[in-house]
């Protein structure tokens, strides 16, 4: 069976929760809770749908305004893929080409220069932009 949008039912879900946007803690977990009592339902109407993806949109964007998520720089990006690939710093050497590269890169941090991010993308096989800090330029 077909279900069509039907307005009155959706205006009826919003006169009822009135959703707006979310501005403390305790309307963000209202919210949530709404949001995971409307999404574990085995059959939502098209209604309900909607009214579930208003909510996640306003969920996410007061979680945007209050968690942001700080962006990670190239040390901690190396520092992930490493530990992902159960690696130290003395794997990095033959990429790097010495001790002292890796050492600066990964103990005091300071910004790849540009052929070094080439080596270190090639051996991950990811994206060299992963590795250019706050550069606008694609290389």
């Amino acid at each position: 069976m077909i279900h069509t949008f039907d307005a009155k039912s959706y205006t009826d879900l919003l006169v009822r929760y009135q959703p707006k946007p979310i501005a403390n803690e305790a309307e963000n977990d209202a919210a949530i809770a709404l949001a995971c009592e409307l999404e574990h339902r085995p059959v939502r109407s098209p209604e309900e749908d909607l009214f579930l993806e208003l909510l996640i949109t306003l969920i996410e964007k007061f979680e945007a305004e209050n968690y942001p998520i700080p962006a990670g720089n190239s040390a901690s990006m190396l520092q992930h893929l490493m530990d992902a690939r159960n690696l130290d710093k003395s794997d990095l050497i033959p990429v790097l080409g010495t001790q002292t590269k890796v050492e600066e890169i990964m103990v005091n941090p300071r910004a790849m220069e540009i052929d070094e991010a080439r080596k270190i993308a090639d051996f991950f096989q990811v994206d060299l932009s992963l590795f250019l800090e706050s550069r606008s330029q694609h290389i």
